[in-house]
Protein backbone atom coordinates (compact mmCIF):
# COMPACT_ATOMS: atom_id res chain seq x y z
CA UNK A 1 0.00 0.00 0.00
CA UNK A 2 1.66 3.66 -1.13
CA UNK A 3 0.05 6.23 1.12
CA UNK A 4 0.28 9.63 -0.67
CA UNK A 5 -0.08 13.25 1.21
CA UNK A 6 -3.57 15.11 1.34
CA UNK A 7 -3.03 18.47 -0.03
CA UNK A 8 -5.89 20.82 -0.80
CA UNK A 9 -8.51 17.83 -1.04
CA UNK A 10 -6.42 15.23 -3.22
CA UNK A 11 -4.19 12.64 -2.98
CA UNK A 12 -0.89 14.09 -4.23
CA UNK A 13 2.43 12.04 -4.72
CA UNK A 14 5.33 13.59 -3.22
CA UNK A 15 8.11 14.83 -6.04
CA UNK A 16 11.01 13.16 -3.35
CA UNK A 17 11.42 9.53 -4.81
CA UNK A 18 12.58 7.95 -1.57
CA UNK A 19 9.67 6.19 0.27
CA UNK A 20 9.28 5.40 3.98
CA UNK A 21 8.37 2.01 4.86
CA UNK A 22 5.70 1.23 7.68
CA UNK A 23 5.79 -1.84 9.60
CA UNK A 24 3.76 -4.42 11.71
CA UNK A 25 5.64 -3.93 15.32
CA UNK A 26 4.31 -7.20 15.96
CA UNK A 27 5.55 -9.37 13.07
CA UNK A 28 7.50 -6.96 11.46
CA UNK A 29 5.34 -7.18 8.37
CA UNK A 30 5.60 -4.16 6.19
CA UNK A 31 1.78 -2.63 5.69
CA UNK A 32 2.74 0.30 3.56
CA UNK A 33 4.70 3.10 2.37
CA UNK A 34 4.83 7.23 3.24
CA UNK A 35 6.61 9.70 1.43
CA UNK A 36 9.91 11.77 2.43
CA UNK A 37 8.46 14.68 1.72
CA UNK A 38 9.71 17.87 1.18
CA UNK A 39 9.73 21.76 2.45
CA UNK A 40 7.72 22.15 -1.10
CA UNK A 41 4.88 19.84 -0.32
CA UNK A 42 4.47 21.75 3.14
CA UNK A 43 4.42 24.98 1.09
CA UNK A 44 2.10 23.61 -1.29
CA UNK A 45 -0.26 22.48 2.03
CA UNK A 46 -0.14 25.99 3.65
CA UNK A 47 -1.30 27.81 -0.22
CA UNK A 48 -4.10 25.20 0.04
CA UNK A 49 -4.77 25.35 3.74
CA UNK A 50 -5.02 29.54 3.70
CA UNK A 51 -6.86 29.82 0.56
CA UNK A 52 -9.49 27.70 2.31
CA UNK A 53 -9.25 29.23 5.59
CA UNK A 54 -10.73 32.67 4.16
CA UNK A 55 -14.32 30.75 3.52
CA UNK A 56 -13.68 28.54 6.20
CA UNK A 57 -13.41 30.87 8.83
CA UNK A 58 -16.90 32.60 7.50
CA UNK A 59 -18.92 29.24 7.58
CA UNK A 60 -21.22 29.61 10.75
CA UNK A 61 -19.43 27.81 13.75
CA UNK A 62 -22.87 25.36 13.99
CA UNK A 63 -22.24 24.62 10.67
CA UNK A 64 -18.54 23.80 10.91
CA UNK A 65 -19.43 21.61 13.91
CA UNK A 66 -21.62 19.82 11.50
CA UNK A 67 -18.58 18.39 9.74
CA UNK A 68 -17.28 17.13 13.35
CA UNK A 69 -21.03 15.37 13.63
CA UNK A 70 -20.53 13.39 10.46
CA UNK A 71 -16.87 12.75 11.22
CA UNK A 72 -17.94 10.92 14.30
CA UNK A 73 -20.42 9.19 13.03
CA UNK A 74 -17.77 7.67 9.91
CA UNK A 75 -15.91 6.74 12.54
CA UNK A 76 -18.25 4.48 14.54
CA UNK A 77 -18.90 2.84 11.42
CA UNK A 78 -15.46 1.98 10.90
CA UNK A 79 -14.73 1.44 14.79
CA UNK A 80 -13.50 -2.12 14.56
CA UNK A 81 -11.94 -1.42 11.17
CA UNK A 82 -9.78 1.67 12.39
CA UNK A 83 -8.57 -0.21 15.60
CA UNK A 84 -7.29 -3.11 13.69
CA UNK A 85 -5.57 -1.01 11.80
CA UNK A 86 -4.49 0.67 14.75
CA UNK A 87 -3.42 -2.18 16.14
CA UNK A 88 -1.59 -3.83 13.10
CA UNK A 89 0.71 -0.28 13.01
CA UNK A 90 1.16 1.13 15.93
CA UNK A 91 1.18 -2.40 18.17
CA UNK A 92 -1.71 -1.85 21.13
CA UNK A 93 -3.65 -4.34 22.04
CA UNK A 94 -7.10 -3.87 20.29
CA UNK A 95 -9.12 -3.62 23.57
CA UNK A 96 -7.02 -0.58 23.75
CA UNK A 97 -7.48 0.31 19.88
CA UNK A 98 -11.03 0.13 20.11
CA UNK A 99 -10.90 2.60 22.83
CA UNK A 100 -8.34 4.93 21.14
CA UNK A 101 -10.85 5.07 18.58
CA UNK A 102 -13.85 6.09 20.82
CA UNK A 103 -11.65 8.32 22.19
CA UNK A 104 -12.16 10.10 18.45
CA UNK A 105 -15.80 9.69 18.07
CA UNK A 106 -15.99 10.98 21.65
CA UNK A 107 -13.82 14.18 20.71
CA UNK A 108 -15.71 14.82 17.59
CA UNK A 109 -18.93 14.85 19.39
CA UNK A 110 -17.67 17.03 22.04
CA UNK A 111 -15.98 19.65 19.82
CA UNK A 112 -19.20 19.93 17.59
CA UNK A 113 -21.18 20.56 20.47
CA UNK A 114 -18.43 23.72 21.18
CA UNK A 115 -20.26 25.16 17.35
CA UNK A 116 -23.01 26.32 19.55
CA UNK A 117 -20.79 27.88 22.11
CA UNK A 118 -17.54 29.03 21.40
CA UNK A 119 -18.34 31.37 24.03
CA UNK A 120 -16.94 34.59 24.84
CA UNK A 121 -18.16 37.12 27.36
CA UNK A 122 -20.32 40.45 28.11
CA UNK A 123 -19.55 42.94 30.88
CA UNK A 124 -20.31 46.24 31.96
CA UNK A 125 -18.84 49.28 30.71
CA UNK A 126 -17.54 51.58 33.23
CA UNK A 127 -18.92 54.53 30.48
CA UNK A 128 -22.61 55.12 29.79
CA UNK A 129 -24.43 54.29 26.35
CA UNK A 130 -21.00 51.57 25.71
CA UNK A 131 -21.15 47.98 25.44
CA UNK A 132 -18.80 45.62 26.28
CA UNK A 133 -17.87 42.07 25.27
CA UNK A 134 -15.08 39.68 24.17
CA UNK A 135 -15.30 36.86 20.83
CA UNK A 136 -13.35 34.06 20.11
CA UNK A 137 -11.49 34.51 16.57
CA UNK A 138 -9.87 31.77 14.35
CA UNK A 139 -5.82 32.32 14.02
CA UNK A 140 -5.71 31.07 10.96
CA UNK A 141 -3.40 27.83 9.69
CA UNK A 142 -2.20 25.66 12.16
CA UNK A 143 0.52 23.16 12.51
CA UNK A 144 0.05 19.47 14.18
CA UNK A 145 2.56 17.38 15.01
CA UNK A 146 1.75 14.41 16.69
CA UNK A 147 3.01 11.09 18.11
CA UNK A 148 2.81 7.30 17.38
CA UNK A 149 1.30 5.76 20.67
CA UNK A 150 -1.56 7.25 20.34
CA UNK A 151 -2.19 8.25 16.75
CA UNK A 152 -6.01 8.63 16.55
CA UNK A 153 -6.68 10.26 20.06
CA UNK A 154 -4.11 12.86 19.80
CA UNK A 155 -4.98 13.96 16.38
CA UNK A 156 -8.29 14.82 17.15
CA UNK A 157 -7.70 16.52 20.28
CA UNK A 158 -5.85 18.64 18.09
CA UNK A 159 -7.56 18.93 14.97
CA UNK A 160 -11.27 19.02 15.66
CA UNK A 161 -11.08 22.33 18.21
CA UNK A 162 -8.90 23.71 15.21
CA UNK A 163 -11.63 23.01 12.67
CA UNK A 164 -14.82 23.57 14.60
CA UNK A 165 -12.82 27.44 15.52
CA UNK A 166 -12.53 28.20 11.86
CA UNK A 167 -9.03 27.53 11.54
CA UNK A 168 -7.42 24.91 8.71
CA UNK A 169 -4.69 23.19 9.61
CA UNK A 170 -1.69 20.88 8.44
CA UNK A 171 -0.74 17.68 10.11
CA UNK A 172 2.28 15.79 10.13
CA UNK A 173 1.69 12.15 12.14
CA UNK A 174 4.30 10.41 12.85
CA UNK A 175 6.01 8.43 10.14
CA UNK A 176 5.75 5.06 12.54
CA UNK A 177 1.51 5.02 12.39
CA UNK A 178 1.02 6.97 9.03
CA UNK A 179 -2.05 4.48 8.31
CA UNK A 180 -4.22 5.93 10.63
CA UNK A 181 -3.76 9.68 9.39
CA UNK A 182 -4.87 8.40 5.71
CA UNK A 183 -7.58 6.16 7.12
CA UNK A 184 -8.35 10.04 9.19
CA UNK A 185 -7.90 12.24 6.09
CA UNK A 186 -9.98 9.34 3.77
CA UNK A 187 -13.38 10.23 6.52
CA UNK A 188 -12.70 14.22 5.80
CA UNK A 189 -13.05 13.11 2.05
CA UNK A 190 -16.43 11.06 2.68
CA UNK A 191 -18.40 13.90 4.72
CA UNK A 192 -17.27 16.64 2.48
CA UNK A 193 -14.64 18.72 4.46
CA UNK A 194 -14.20 21.09 2.13
CA UNK A 195 -10.77 21.28 0.03
CA UNK A 196 -7.58 22.86 2.19
CA UNK A 197 -9.30 22.89 5.44
CA UNK A 198 -7.61 20.02 6.26
CA UNK A 199 -3.87 18.56 4.98
CA UNK A 200 -1.60 15.84 5.29
CA UNK A 201 1.74 15.69 4.49
CA UNK A 202 3.92 12.74 6.06
CA UNK A 203 8.02 13.15 6.32
CA UNK A 204 10.40 13.57 9.05
CA UNK A 205 10.57 15.56 11.55
CA UNK A 206 13.96 17.99 10.79
CA UNK A 207 12.12 18.53 7.17
CA UNK A 208 8.47 18.52 7.12
CA UNK A 209 8.13 19.60 11.07
CA UNK A 210 11.21 22.36 10.54
CA UNK A 211 9.37 23.54 7.56
CA UNK A 212 5.80 24.27 9.29
CA UNK A 213 7.39 25.59 12.44
CA UNK A 214 9.57 28.09 9.94
CA UNK A 215 6.32 29.03 7.43
CA UNK A 216 5.36 32.32 7.87
CA UNK A 217 1.72 31.52 6.80
CA UNK A 218 1.65 29.20 9.53
CA UNK A 219 0.48 30.59 12.74
CA UNK A 220 0.28 27.69 15.38
CA UNK A 221 2.16 24.70 16.32
CA UNK A 222 1.05 22.28 18.64
CA UNK A 223 3.02 19.23 19.28
CA UNK A 224 2.80 16.24 21.30
CA UNK A 225 6.21 14.19 21.98
CA UNK A 226 9.71 14.16 23.87
CA UNK A 227 10.37 17.23 26.17
CA UNK A 228 13.78 17.38 24.02
CA UNK A 229 12.09 17.54 20.82
CA UNK A 230 9.69 19.59 22.00
CA UNK A 231 12.04 22.19 23.63
CA UNK A 232 13.61 21.87 19.95
CA UNK A 233 10.26 23.44 18.81
CA UNK A 234 9.91 25.89 21.32
CA UNK A 235 12.82 27.21 20.50
CA UNK A 236 12.33 27.51 16.50
CA UNK A 237 8.97 28.52 17.06
CA UNK A 238 9.59 31.53 19.00
CA UNK A 239 11.96 32.77 17.20
CA UNK A 240 8.98 33.08 14.61
CA UNK A 241 6.49 34.32 17.23
CA UNK A 242 4.02 31.56 16.85
CA UNK A 243 1.62 30.13 19.44
CA UNK A 244 3.13 27.29 20.50
CA UNK A 245 1.35 24.69 22.01
CA UNK A 246 3.50 21.79 24.07
CA UNK A 247 2.63 18.25 25.73
CA UNK A 248 5.72 16.45 26.17
CA UNK A 249 6.96 13.03 28.70
CA UNK A 250 6.22 12.14 31.88
CA UNK A 251 7.61 9.92 35.01
CA UNK A 252 4.05 9.52 36.56
CA UNK A 253 3.60 8.07 40.23
CA UNK A 254 1.25 6.09 42.16
CA UNK A 255 0.91 6.94 45.68
CA UNK A 256 -0.30 3.72 47.62
CA UNK A 257 -0.77 4.50 51.58
CA UNK A 258 -1.13 2.30 54.34
CA UNK A 259 -4.99 2.31 54.54
CA UNK A 260 -5.09 1.67 50.86
CA UNK A 261 -7.32 -1.07 48.90
CA UNK A 262 -4.37 -3.10 48.08
CA UNK A 263 -6.17 -5.01 45.21
CA UNK A 264 -7.58 -1.76 43.70
CA UNK A 265 -4.18 -0.41 43.95
CA UNK A 266 -2.59 -3.65 42.22
CA UNK A 267 -5.14 -3.57 39.84
CA UNK A 268 -4.52 -0.03 38.75
CA UNK A 269 -0.64 -0.12 38.65
CA UNK A 270 -1.05 -3.17 36.29
CA UNK A 271 -3.49 -1.22 33.76
CA UNK A 272 -1.65 1.99 34.06
CA UNK A 273 2.06 0.78 34.38
CA UNK A 274 1.78 -2.20 31.07
CA UNK A 275 -0.75 -0.87 29.37
CA UNK A 276 -0.06 0.02 25.68
CA UNK A 277 3.51 -1.38 26.77
CA UNK A 278 4.15 1.33 29.30
CA UNK A 279 4.02 3.59 25.78
CA UNK A 280 2.27 6.46 27.27
CA UNK A 281 2.73 9.71 28.62
CA UNK A 282 0.64 9.24 31.18
CA UNK A 283 2.14 5.47 32.23
CA UNK A 284 2.89 4.68 36.06
CA UNK A 285 6.41 4.26 35.71
CA UNK A 286 6.85 4.82 39.93
CA UNK A 287 5.17 3.07 42.87
CA UNK A 288 5.26 5.57 45.37
CA UNK A 289 4.28 2.81 48.33
CA UNK A 290 4.20 3.40 52.09
CA UNK A 291 6.75 1.10 53.89
CA UNK A 292 3.83 -0.72 56.18
CA UNK A 293 2.42 -2.12 52.79
CA UNK A 294 5.29 -2.83 50.34
CA UNK A 295 5.81 -5.87 51.04
CA UNK A 296 2.48 -7.40 50.71
CA UNK A 297 1.68 -4.80 47.56
CA UNK A 298 5.02 -6.21 46.08
CA UNK A 299 3.51 -10.14 46.45
CA UNK A 300 0.45 -9.07 44.87
CA UNK A 301 1.56 -6.89 42.07
CA UNK A 302 4.01 -10.74 41.15
CA UNK A 303 0.75 -12.47 41.36
CA UNK A 304 -0.91 -10.19 38.84
CA UNK A 305 1.91 -9.68 36.92
CA UNK A 306 2.83 -13.38 35.69
CA UNK A 307 -0.94 -13.43 34.74
CA UNK A 308 -0.15 -10.64 31.75
CA UNK A 309 0.55 -12.31 28.57
CA UNK A 310 2.44 -10.71 26.00
CA UNK A 311 1.66 -11.09 22.45
CA UNK A 312 0.16 -9.70 19.22
CA UNK A 313 -2.28 -6.83 20.04
CA UNK A 314 -5.03 -8.73 17.31
CA UNK A 315 -5.05 -11.64 19.29
CA UNK A 316 -8.30 -11.32 22.01
CA UNK A 317 -6.47 -12.03 25.47
CA UNK A 318 -3.62 -9.97 25.02
CA UNK A 319 -3.09 -7.88 27.66
CA UNK A 320 0.70 -6.59 26.50
CA UNK A 321 1.62 -5.48 22.98
CA UNK A 322 5.00 -5.01 21.17
CA UNK A 323 6.81 -1.64 21.58
CA UNK A 324 7.05 0.23 18.29
CA UNK A 325 10.64 -0.65 17.21
CA UNK A 326 14.03 -1.97 17.49
CA UNK A 327 15.03 1.44 18.66
CA UNK A 328 12.63 1.70 21.67
CA UNK A 329 13.15 -1.95 22.69
CA UNK A 330 16.83 -1.33 23.11
CA UNK A 331 16.32 1.77 25.20
CA UNK A 332 14.32 0.32 27.19
CA UNK A 333 16.91 -2.40 27.82
CA UNK A 334 19.42 -0.12 28.06
CA UNK A 335 17.48 1.55 31.52
CA UNK A 336 17.00 -1.52 32.96
CA UNK A 337 20.19 -2.11 32.95
CA UNK A 338 20.72 0.96 34.64
CA UNK A 339 18.74 0.15 37.67
CA UNK A 340 20.47 -2.62 38.10
CA UNK A 341 23.61 -1.39 38.05
CA UNK A 342 22.42 1.67 40.58
CA UNK A 343 21.29 -0.83 43.18
CA UNK A 344 17.68 -1.25 42.30
CA UNK A 345 16.63 -4.94 42.96
CA UNK A 346 14.91 -6.66 39.80
CA UNK A 347 11.67 -8.60 41.03
CA UNK A 348 9.97 -9.64 37.69
CA UNK A 349 10.97 -9.38 34.14
CA UNK A 350 14.23 -7.15 32.27
CA UNK A 351 14.57 -9.17 29.41
CA UNK A 352 13.83 -8.82 25.85
CA UNK A 353 11.71 -11.56 24.27
CA UNK A 354 13.69 -12.72 21.49
CA UNK A 355 12.85 -16.32 20.83
CA UNK A 356 9.62 -17.78 18.88
CA UNK A 357 6.89 -16.82 18.71
CA UNK A 358 8.57 -13.01 19.93
CA UNK A 359 11.50 -13.01 17.18
CA UNK A 360 9.89 -11.30 14.30
CA UNK A 361 8.37 -8.32 16.11
CA UNK A 362 9.76 -5.67 19.53
CA UNK A 363 8.73 -7.21 22.83
CA UNK A 364 9.79 -6.71 26.24
CA UNK A 365 8.68 -8.97 29.25
CA UNK A 366 7.05 -6.50 32.03
CA UNK A 367 9.95 -5.35 34.79
CA UNK A 368 9.23 -4.64 38.37
CA UNK A 369 12.26 -3.11 40.25
CA UNK A 370 12.51 -2.51 44.25
CA UNK A 371 14.30 -1.11 46.54
CA UNK A 372 14.53 1.86 44.22
CA UNK A 373 15.61 5.44 45.63
CA UNK A 374 14.20 8.58 44.41
CA UNK A 375 17.19 10.05 42.61
CA UNK A 376 18.19 6.82 40.61
CA UNK A 377 18.39 7.34 36.80
CA UNK A 378 15.70 4.80 36.46
CA UNK A 379 13.11 7.01 38.97
CA UNK A 380 13.96 10.06 37.54
CA UNK A 381 14.12 9.52 34.12
CA UNK A 382 10.89 8.48 31.32
CA UNK A 383 11.57 4.92 30.06
CA UNK A 384 8.66 4.47 27.94
CA UNK A 385 7.93 0.84 28.20
CA UNK A 386 6.64 -1.22 30.38
CA UNK A 387 9.23 -0.95 33.38
CA UNK A 388 7.95 0.11 37.13
CA UNK A 389 9.91 0.89 40.01
CA UNK A 390 8.60 0.47 43.53
CA UNK A 391 9.95 3.46 46.01
CA UNK A 392 9.09 2.92 49.95
CA UNK A 393 8.32 6.24 51.71
CA UNK A 394 7.12 6.49 55.58
CA UNK A 395 4.27 9.09 55.07
CA UNK A 396 2.24 11.41 52.83
CA UNK A 397 4.43 14.05 52.90
CA UNK A 398 7.26 12.25 51.67
CA UNK A 399 5.06 10.42 49.10
CA UNK A 400 4.31 13.93 47.89
CA UNK A 401 7.64 15.56 48.26
CA UNK A 402 9.35 11.91 45.86
CA UNK A 403 6.22 12.28 43.17
CA UNK A 404 6.78 15.79 43.05
CA UNK A 405 10.81 15.36 42.56
CA UNK A 406 11.22 15.38 39.11
CA UNK A 407 10.88 17.29 36.11
CA UNK A 408 7.85 16.03 34.73
CA UNK A 409 4.57 16.88 35.92
CA UNK A 410 1.91 14.97 34.03
CA UNK A 411 -0.04 12.85 35.89
CA UNK A 412 -0.03 11.32 39.50
CA UNK A 413 -2.71 8.83 41.56
CA UNK A 414 -3.24 7.98 44.77
CA UNK A 415 -4.63 5.07 46.69
CA UNK A 416 -6.15 5.82 50.03
CA UNK A 417 -9.45 5.45 52.13
CA UNK A 418 -8.87 8.76 53.99
CA UNK A 419 -10.56 11.90 53.10
CA UNK A 420 -8.77 13.91 54.70
CA UNK A 421 -4.90 12.46 52.73
CA UNK A 422 -6.94 12.31 49.59
CA UNK A 423 -7.36 16.42 50.15
CA UNK A 424 -4.20 17.03 50.65
CA UNK A 425 -2.73 14.85 48.50
CA UNK A 426 -4.80 16.30 45.22
CA UNK A 427 -3.81 20.03 46.55
CA UNK A 428 0.32 19.16 46.86
CA UNK A 429 0.58 16.86 43.71
CA UNK A 430 2.29 19.55 40.92
CA UNK A 431 0.94 17.56 38.39
CA UNK A 432 -1.49 18.83 35.84
CA UNK A 433 -3.83 15.15 36.46
CA UNK A 434 -5.05 13.74 39.65
CA UNK A 435 -6.00 10.65 39.88
CA UNK A 436 -7.99 9.03 43.66
CA UNK A 437 -8.22 5.03 43.71
CA UNK A 438 -7.35 4.65 40.21
CA UNK A 439 -4.29 4.45 38.06
CA UNK A 440 -2.26 7.26 35.94
CA UNK A 441 -4.10 6.93 32.75
CA UNK A 442 -7.45 7.27 31.93
CA UNK A 443 -8.40 11.23 30.89
CA UNK A 444 -12.15 11.91 29.66
CA UNK A 445 -11.71 14.62 26.22
CA UNK A 446 -14.29 17.18 28.39
CA UNK A 447 -11.48 18.35 30.74
CA UNK A 448 -8.02 19.61 30.08
CA UNK A 449 -4.67 17.27 29.23
CA UNK A 450 -1.67 18.20 29.94
CA UNK A 451 0.62 18.59 32.56
CA UNK A 452 3.42 21.08 34.47
CA UNK A 453 6.99 21.14 34.27
CA UNK A 454 9.32 19.43 32.13
CA UNK A 455 5.43 18.14 30.54
CA UNK A 456 4.27 21.50 28.88
CA UNK A 457 4.13 25.26 28.69
CA UNK A 458 0.90 25.65 29.73
CA UNK A 459 -1.51 24.95 26.99
CA UNK A 460 -4.15 22.79 27.36
CA UNK A 461 -5.56 19.71 24.71
CA UNK A 462 -8.72 18.60 25.22
CA UNK A 463 -12.02 19.70 26.90
CA UNK A 464 -13.18 23.62 26.35
CA UNK A 465 -9.61 24.84 27.19
CA UNK A 466 -8.02 23.09 23.75
CA UNK A 467 -9.55 26.29 22.13
CA UNK A 468 -7.45 28.41 23.91
CA UNK A 469 -4.80 26.78 21.58
CA UNK A 470 -6.85 27.58 18.14
CA UNK A 471 -8.59 30.82 18.74
CA UNK A 472 -7.43 34.43 19.55
CA UNK A 473 -9.40 36.84 21.98
CA UNK A 474 -10.98 39.71 20.43
CA UNK A 475 -12.42 42.42 22.56
CA UNK A 476 -15.29 44.69 21.31
CA UNK A 477 -16.33 47.97 22.65
CA UNK A 478 -19.48 49.38 20.99
CA UNK A 479 -20.22 52.87 22.17
CA UNK A 480 -23.65 54.28 21.33
CA UNK A 481 -23.56 57.76 23.21
CA UNK A 482 -22.83 59.75 20.15
CA UNK A 483 -19.90 61.29 21.30
CA UNK A 484 -16.06 61.11 22.43
CA UNK A 485 -16.26 59.18 25.78
CA UNK A 486 -12.30 58.33 27.43
CA UNK A 487 -12.18 55.39 29.39
CA UNK A 488 -10.47 55.81 32.97
CA UNK A 489 -11.29 59.59 32.24
CA UNK A 490 -14.66 60.32 31.57
CA UNK A 491 -15.52 58.40 34.38
CA UNK A 492 -17.10 60.67 36.69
Amino acid sequence: MEITNYIGGEWVASTHLQNMAVTNPANGEQLATIPRSTGKEVAEAVVAAKTAQKKWALVPAPKRADYLYAIGQKMKEKKEYLATVLTKEMGKVIEEARGEVQEGIDMAYYMAGEGRRLFGETTPSELANKFAMSVRAPIGVVGLITPWNFPVAIATWKSFPAIVAGNTFIWKPSNETPMMAYEMGKIFEEVGLPAGVANIVFGTGPTVGTALIEHPDVKVISFTGSTTTGSKVAELGGKHLKKISLEMGGKNAVIVMDDADLQLATEGILWSAFGTAGQRCTACSRVIVHKDVKEELEKRLLDAMQQLTVGNGLDEGIKVGPVINKAALEKINHYVQIGKQEGATLLAGGRMLTDAPYDKGFYYEPTLFTDVKPDMIIAQEEIFGPVVSLIEVANLDEAIEVNNGVKFGLSSSIFSQNVNTIFQAQRDLDTGIVYVNAGTTGAEIHLPFGGTKGTGNGHRDSGVAALDVYTEWKSIYIDYSGKLQRAQIDTE
